[in-house]
């Protein structure tokens, strides 16, 4: 016994029919009061349809099945007939029926002659006790329904084959279209995750949108031309454009505050909204392209709390965007935030790189003004009164030793400002104690070698699960912080504090009771300046993601504050504060 995927149309078809005649013929044999006689019989014929709808309804198929159920279906109807006494000539119907499913024209017309000569030469000497032929009428009619059955399952099985065919052959198409999607999409999600352009990130995931939503079946049929779509990147808090599709010239510089509508409670939410009035909405309403629309689906590019757009997709049919659809497109999304995150690290990555190269070279800059403007000026200087103490000695002894004595102070001071210079370059204490006696010894060097107090209160108990990395951007945030007090500000105190400021949250002030300066002059005017003080303390606090603060005022000092995240869940607080 075999078993089949799908069901099998004769099966279902014959079993539907036989119930059918036998329902009839009970009525019949109801009005005729001889269901009494035949009623084993009619119990055998309604067991045997009652397996064969089973069987159908298992799609399961005995070997030989069409032969062995013509068989049954011709002896069960014979016995039927014998028992009923011959004059029920209509019961021939089930198995010229079966015939005609199962075998077409010849398959009905064969089982009408051997019904007759059923009827003919076994069954009808048994009636009259000896040989006697049937009427006309009753052979005329076995052989005209076998020639009626025959012409009619030729007819429909040729129908139902052809759209079995039909309906095969549009499977086939599904399936091809289907596969050709799949590996259309496979590619482009391929491409998608490969690149670290942004712009072939984001071409490739309104591509991968497109193919997914397309709703033709077919490949050679025409592509659907009405999806309007695009990227909305967030630059500078506010979203623009990254990339769309049937947008207009105007549309592509429009630049979307994402504060109001739909795009609010995307990003906000952290959902996907499924809308059926795009074009009323406040924002996205402004955009030519979607006044077209009804419909529209737009979800949030979004990794934990980082927030790097969102995603639209619009078309003018109302119910365009079924539940399918919409999952489709949030698979998209999450592997288009994954690219999007590649190519955004890629771009940190090449960024930092820039940056790490500036710094290295305003380094060596920052070194080379430092010896020129300290040691090198005091070695000028020493060589200088060396010259004069040489001239000296043979006119004067006591005053060459005086100046000896001089030029052997100045070469201390000159030694304790290079080895300062080489401390600030590479603190050994910060990797071997930590910040707190880095920070300490910062301040000893700074009272031996300038005569600057510097003044240090640093909690403990934030450093102990503190990793160094961020213990050594914090001391050279605070180094070019008290650099900068000592060399601008003639600041008698400089008071450097770490402590925890909130739930997460660590808070750096380096302060002076120096002079001060206009910060909104100064900032103004940044740009012409020759200095990077400034500069340096935003991009140090960046790389601890960290937000810079400074406070002064002529006359009043000035005090530097660094707000430092310890967690990731703290600098989403710090940065995205709740509206």
């Amino acid at each position: 016994m075999r078993r089949f995927e799908t069901p099998y149309v004769a099966d279902w078809f014959a079993a539907s029919l036989r119930w059918l005649m036998l329902v009839v013929f009970t009525l019949l044999l109801a009005l005729r009061g001889q269901v009494g006689e035949l009623f084993w019989v009619l119990v055998l014929m309604v067991g045997w349809n009652i397996i064969m709808s089973i069987l159908a309804g298992l799609n399961m198929r005995l070997p030989y099945h069409r032969h062995i159920i013509l068989g049954v279906d011709l002896i069960l109807s014979a016995l039927f007939y014998w028992v009923q006494g011959g004059a029920f000539a209509w019961v021939g119907l089930i198995p010229i029926a079966t015939g005609a499913i199962y075998f077409e024209m010849w398959g009905a017309f064969i089982t009408a002659i051997l019904f007759v000569f059923w009827q003919v030469f076994v069954l009808r000497p048994s009636f009259s006790g000896g040989f006697s032929f049937l009427p006309v009428s009753d052979i005329l009619l076995t052989l005209l329904m076998g020639l009626v059955a025959g012409l009619i399952g030729r007819f429909g099985m040729k129908r139902l084959r052809v759209s079995r065919q039909i309906r095969l052959d549009g499977e086939e198409r599904r399936r091809r279209a289907e596969a050709e999607r799949l590996r259309a999409i496979y590619e482009l999600t391929s491409n998608l995750t490969a690149t670290l352009s942004y712009k072939r990130v984001l071409d490739s995931a309104l591509d991968l949108g497109y193919n997914a939503l397309n709703p033709t079946l077919d490949p050679d049929e025409p592509k659907e031309e009405k999806l309007v779509s695009a990227v909305l990147l967030f630059r500078d808090n506010e979203l623009r454009v990254g990339s769309a599709r049937r947008f207009t010239n105007a549309d592509m510089r429009v630049v979307l505050r994402g504060t109001d509508g739909i795009l609010k409670r995307v990003v906000d939410g952290g959902e996907a909204v499924l809308t059926p009035d795009i074009g009323y909405d406040p924002e996205l309403g402004r955009i030519i392209a979607l006044r077209t629309c009804s419909s529209a689906y737009c979800f949030p590019l979004r990794s934990g709390f980082n927030v790097y757009g969102a995603m639209l997709f619009a078309h003018p049919d109302p119910n365009y965007f079924t539940k399918e659809r919409c999952g489709l497109l949030d698979i998209i999304g999450r592997q288009a935030v994954i690219a999007v995150q590649n190519a955004r690290l890629y771009q940190d990555l090449v960024e930092e790189k820039e940056r790490m190269v500036e710094v290295q070279e305003e380094t060596r800059k920052k070194l080379a003004r430092d010896l020129h403007d300290g040691p090198t000026q005091s070695v000028a200087a020493m060589a200088m009164r060396i010259n004069i103490v040489r001239r000296m000695m043979g006119k004067d002894t006591k005053d060459a030793m005086d100046e000896l004595f001089k030029i052997e102070e100045l070469a201390y001071r000159t030694t304790k400002e290079i080895r300062h210079m080489l401390f600030t370059l590479r603190p050994l204490i910060l990797e071997s104690q930590g910040l707190n006696a880095a920070l300490q010894a910062m301040a000893e060097k700074m009272r031996e070698t300038f005569a600057q107090n510097v003044i240090i209160n640093v909690d403990d108990m934030l450093l102990e699960n503190m990793e160094m990395g961020k213990q050594g951007v914090i001391f050279y945030i605070i180094e070019e912080a008290v650099n900068n007090a000592r060399k601008h500000a003639n600041a008698p105190h400089i008071w450097v504090r770490l402590r925890s400021f909130e739930t997460g949250i660590a808070l750096l002030e380096v302060e002076d009771d120096g002079m001060g300066f206009n910060l909104e002059a100064v900032n103004k005017s940044y740009d012409q300046r020759g200095s990077l003080g400034m500069i340096n303390l935003r991009e140090r606090t960046e790389l601890v993601n960290g937000l810079l603060n400074i406070d002064s005022a002529p006359g009043k000092g000035t005090r530097v504050q660094v707000y430092l995240p310890l967690t990731e869940e703290a600098a989403d607080r710090l940065h995205h504060p709740k509206r």
